[in-house]
């Protein structure tokens, strides 16, 4: 692979590709490896210094179908009942005739870039769809996790991979997933538990005398890695980092052939023989598009990667590109705690699955009361607090013993090192639940109330409120070992009590650029924009703003990478650029 690290210093005008790609996020990458293995001559342009985009900050799961890895856990599954799931989860929202070429060729695409690539994944044994009442759903087989990827095998490639989120690791950069959590936290209990953490923490210490943080890869790091990794096989390849696309130029016959590219270092109008694959990351940091498609929700709160102003989408629609309309929310939405950093940035750390499901928490509005199912999916929960009154902030509320258990947010299991949070802000404590709601400044008999409730509901497993812990979904985030009647439910009731504010946070755009199930882009009359492809959160969710499952995100990225591969590429090449 030739890289090009610092823009474009001494490229000249005219270099020819089969196809350039404009986003090294997992969708991008994965465009440009499948192009790699069919032979291709591949531009990767990236605005960025780092490659991996949100990708390289998420958990990497990839929700795939029907893939080979399937029978290995859920021999019964069968795509009939997925198309049934969707049909039920999505509807009208988005085309099913996207969804359909997505289930038609997803295990096709997982098999070429495995066999092909350093690419690996593995199936969760248990990841249930997260909309699990309905007909059609599973409890596993669809969701693929990447095998971790040793960062070492990277070389000094290393140093361009998306740092994890800092929040996101231990000890100075050792990353972990939730089989490393679940092993630390039973290392005192298990001799299997502690000969894993033994042997993670070795290997991080080893890490160190070398490197800045771990280079034991795991979840979004691991799964970027490997493409990363994959591409740097191919001399036909390049990347060209800190590199920005200003224009997007067609033919006489309209086809898209060109881009002129710009860097600190140099422009180019660079030749693509085949097509433009778009993969820039979405809207959701042009401040315009947030400002109409996301009123009232600051760019602050999002737990994006940098990078995906909009830019790329701009010049698509400047030729006539249209957006996919009738989805059920422009984003793709989950719970956030807010932090200061030392360095004067703000951490943006996504409640997923960690806490805000377990038993001994609710969350409540400024009125004391709770307004939403806690243990729904991360998107249903941030949806709810946008539709509910007083809920932004919320107010995630625990007692000592499930702070001790779980942690919360920022806030590490084991109820040690608590200053710096209450310091700060972003832990409040009270010796009471009327003087935690003081401090709060929320009602404080709303929610005494609500503890009340919550408490009386633990004593019978049943949430008669908001039916938490009644999904296949909500009872795998809850903790079944914490021996109550309902995983989800505990009672609030060993002080000091403690909260963490909570704000809706977009993590990734599902409104982007209309397609067919080539992933070409079309224009407001359904009409193809020849030469122009779009993937991942550049092209409209097929999902249709729905979150049905996890990884609904990179696995239509991963697959549509190499339907438009395909296509582009099966295309003739322009004769006039």
């Amino acid at each position: 692979m030739h890289l090009l690290k610092n823009g474009l210093a001494g490229w000249q005008d005219g270099s020819e590709f089969d196809l350039v790609v404009i986003g090294a996020g997992g969708a991008g990458l994965s465009a440009a490896v499948f192009a790699a293995i069919d032979g291709a001559k591949v531009l990767v342009v990236e605005r960025t210094e780092y490659v991996g985009g949100t990708t390289a900050w998420s958990a990497g799961t990839t929700w795939v179908p029907g893939t080979h890895h399937a029978s290995a856990v859920n021999p019964s599954d069968n795509l009939a009942a997925v198309t049934t799931y969707l049909n039920h989860a999505v509807g009208a929202q988005a085309p099913a005739a996207l969804r359909e070429a997505f289930l038609k060729n997803g295990a096709q695409a997982v098999a070429q870039i495995e066999a092909h690539s350093s690419m690996k994944y593995r199936p969760y044994p248990k990841h249930p769809d997260y909309i699990s009442d309905l007909p059609g759903s599973t409890l596993n087989g669809r969701a693929l996790e990447p095998l971790p990827f040793d960062g070492r095998l990277l070389g000094d490639l290393f140093a361009l991979l998306r740092p994890p989120i800092p929040e996101f690791t231990v000890l100075g950069g050792m990353m972990v997933d939730r089989n490393d959590i679940n092993h630390l936290l039973a290392m005192t209990r298990s001799w299997a538990s502690l000969k894993h953490a033994l042997r993670i923490l070795g290997r991080h210490l080893r890490d160190r005398l070398t490197h800045v943080r771990g280079t034991r890869l795991v979840m979004g790091n691991a799964l970027v890695g490997r493409l990363l990794h994959s591409l740097s096989q191919h001399a036909h390849a390049t990347l060209a980092l800190k590199t920005s696309v200003e224009a997007l130029e067609r033919d006489a016959s309209g086809r898209v052939v060109a881009v002129r590219l710009s860097s600190a270092t140099g422009k180019a109008r660079v030749l693509a023989k085949h097509g433009v694959v778009l993969a820039s990351g979405g809207f959701n940091r042009d401040p315009a598009l947030r400002s109409h498609k996301l009123p009232g929700i600051p760019a602050e709160w999002c737990p994006g990667a940098p990078g995906h102003t909009g830019q790329a989408l701009a010049l698509a629609r400047a030729l006539g590109a249209a957006e996919g309309q009738g989805a059920q929310s422009p984003a793709f939405w989950a719970p956030v705690s807010l932090r200061p950093r030392p360095d004067g940035s703000t951490a943006v750390f996504p409640h997923f699955v960690m806490d805000r499901a377990k038993p001994g928490m609710i969350t409540v509005n400024q009125a004391g009361e709770r307004f939403v199912n806690e243990s729904t999916s991360y998107h249903l929960f941030a949806l709810g607090m946008q539709a509910a009154q007083q809920a932004i902030p919320a107010y995630m509320v625990a007692d000592a013993k499930a702070l001790r258990q779980y942690g919360m947010g920022m806030v590490r299991p084991g109820g040690k090192g608590l200053a710096p949070f209450l310091a700060d802000g972003y832990l409040t404590q009270g010796d009471s639940l009327q003087a935690l709601a003081n401090k709060l400044g929320i009602s404080a008999s709303g929610l005494a109330q609500a503890v009340a409730d919550n408490n009386a509901f633990a004593q019978t497993g049943v949430d008669s409120q908001f039916q938490r812990g009644v999904t296949a979904y909500q009872q795998n985030i809850g903790d079944a070992a914490a021996g109550g009647r309902n995983p989800n439910l505990g009672a609030i009731s060993e002080g000091p009590y403690y909260a963490v504010k909570l704000y809706p946070g977009d993590i990734g755009a599902a409104q982007g650029l209309q397609t067919n199930e080539h992933a070409q882009v079309l224009n407001a009359d359904g009409q193809v924009i020849e030469g122009l492809y779009a993937v991942g959160n550049d092209m409209n969710s097929i999902m249709g703003g729905v979150y049905p499952a996890p990884g609904i995100t990179l696995g239509p990225g991963l697959v549509f990478a190499y339907l438009a591969v395909r296509h582009l590429m099966a295309a003739a090449p322009a004769s006039q650029v």
